[in-house]
């Protein structure tokens, strides 16, 4: 595709001279098998994030298409939780299959709806291929406590049973990969799902259901469209929904688990986090430089992991700026339908960008330092510069979570400070020390207070291990074999022989 560079107070953006041509999914909830018209009449605009104008209009549901659907999925459920295994993985190599045969069109559409760069965009897209592709196999495994006689003449076992039916609710910023993490290790175990994607982005998970309706049966995936107050508050206090699922804010996991303590419904809750780069006096800053350039402004920073705050020793601080700053200054701005090596995308929706934007601008009122970039743009797209920030210890910027390309830089002199600045946070979701010493990589890691905690790099994730949060991060595992027993319950069984 041609491009052209345009500059808009200030900010250039690469521009591409014409837009993927996609044909849009159904735009309408999938319950029960049937694409199904909403009852309340109501709408909610999509938006191209890359040029600020509307892509299309959804429909928006409600408790009816809540109810429609959780009736569905309890149906659906016996029967599905009847079929073995094997056929379960049968059907998630299938959708597996299905999804990478048509990944350039999930691409194209993760990078119309989110604004995502091709090399974000194909990530993702393999990412959600992979999901499905390990937990096919992953639940085919069987219990870790043998059976046996654990009381005299007595024979236990355990059984490992599907919660029933799970209630979903996915974000914005990775629509169709973590509604892949919740999807495929749910059905694997012979749960059925009602889900909610961000009304922001929706767009792949609805082509999900086109592509998958032929392979599962009727209610076992059913999705309803709609903003948090209606669909997602419907689905949280639901008296006949078995267990909650949400990747979201913190504010966001508060009101699911109000929600749920009225039915003492379960919930697994992924809640974001601010994440620490703890770089140690004898750090490798080639190292820490690589990983901030890449996990700081991944997906514009708009990822719950972001190596978004560096707590530096204080004699490493003018080196590493230079090489950081260096390194981050080649990012362009650019349009989904862009080739670049080094592309940063747009924010994902108007009301997110005017928060980033005011958290630097507060920021710098404060006192902050700006290293780098610090200037925003909304008058075709939402578009942040990549921006680095030098900030006094303890900088309100360094707690909250901005989820947009600004890093933040604070400085320690000893060890033990550093550690505390780290942990010094509502969050614990994942986090990363840079030493060159094995003892001080182990004994930190061990004292970060964070559900992952990588050495020497940032936002290591394979599918093979856990995704889960300390803290106000939340609770409940993505990924790996634990996520199936997320997704399941035991059942212990003794006969008296």
């Amino acid at each position: 595709m041609g491009q052209e560079q345009m500059t808009t107070n200030q900010i250039s953006v690469e521009r591409s001279t014409s837009r993927f041509s996609l044909e849009l999914p159904r735009l309408t909830h999938f319950i029960n098998g049937q694409y199904t018209d909403s009852s309340s009449g109501g709408s909610f605009t999509v938006v191209d994030p890359a040029r600020g104008e509307p892509i299309t209009h959804i429909p928006l549901g409600g408790q009816q298409e809540v109810d429609q659907a959780v009736q569905a999925a309890r149906t659906a459920a016996p029967a599905w939780g009847a079929r073995t295994p094997s056929n379960r993985a049968e059907v998630l190599l299938k959708i597996a299959d299905i999804l990478e045969a048509n990944a350039e069109n999930l691409q194209q559409l993760e990078g119309l709806n989110c604004g995502k760069p091709p090399a974000v965009a194909e990530d993702d897209i393999n990412g959600v291929v992979d999901t499905f592709r390990f937990f096919a196999g992953a639940g085919r495994t069987g219990n870790t406590i043998p059976a046996g006689d654990y009381v005299e003449d007595t024979m236990s076992y355990i059984l490992r049973e599907p919660v029933c039916v799970i209630g979903m609710i996915t974000p914005w910023n990775y629509p169709l990969l973590m509604a892949a993490w919740k999807i495929a290790p749910a059905l694997m175990m012979g749960n059925t799902v009602v889900l909610k994607p961000s009304e922001v982005t929706p767009l792949t998970t609805l082509r999900l259901v086109e592509l998958t309706e032929s392979l599962l049966p009727p209610g076992v995936l059913n999705v309803v469209l709609g903003d948090g107050a209606g669909v997602g508050s419907a689905i949280s206090h639901h008296p006949n929904i078995d267990m909650v699922a949400l990747t979201g804010s913190v504010r966001a996991g508060k009101s699911v688990s109000e929600g749920a303590a009225h039915n003492v419904t379960r919930v697994h809750l992924e809640l974001g986090g601010k994440a620490p780069v703890l770089v140690c006096n004898d750090a490798n800053l080639d190292q820490v430089t690589d990983a901030v350039f890449e996990a700081g402004f991944w997906n514009s920073g708009q990822e719950c992991g972001a190596a978004c705050r560096i707590i530096a020793h204080e004699s490493l601080l003018d080196k590493l700026v230079t090489k950081i700053t260096a390194a981050v200054q080649q990012y362009v701005l650019a349009e989904p339908e862009v080739e670049h090596e080094t592309s940063l995308g747009p924010l994902i929706y108007g009301e997110h960008f005017r928060r980033v934007a005011t958290a630097i601008d507060d920021a710098v009122d404060r006192g902050a330092e700006v290293l780098l970039g610090g200037r925003y743009d909304d008058s075709s797209g939402f578009w942040v510069e990549p921006t680095i920030l030098k900030v006094p210890n303890g900088d309100p910027i360094t707690h909250s979570e901005v989820f947009g390309p600004v890093v933040s830089i604070e400085t320690f002199s000893d060890l033990a400070e550093g550690v505390a600045l780290a942990n010094d946070t509502e969050y614990g979701l994942t986090g990363s020390v840079f030493t060159e010493d094995v003892s001080t990589a182990i004994n930190v890691s061990k004292q970060l207070e964070f559900g992952s905690v990588n050495v020497n790099t940032h936002l290591a994730l394979p599918t093979e291990m856990p995704w889960s949060g300390f803290k106000n991060s939340g609770y409940g595992r993505d990924l790996s074999a634990y996520a199936l027993d997320d997704y399941s319950r035991t059942k212990h069984i003794a006969i008296q022989h």
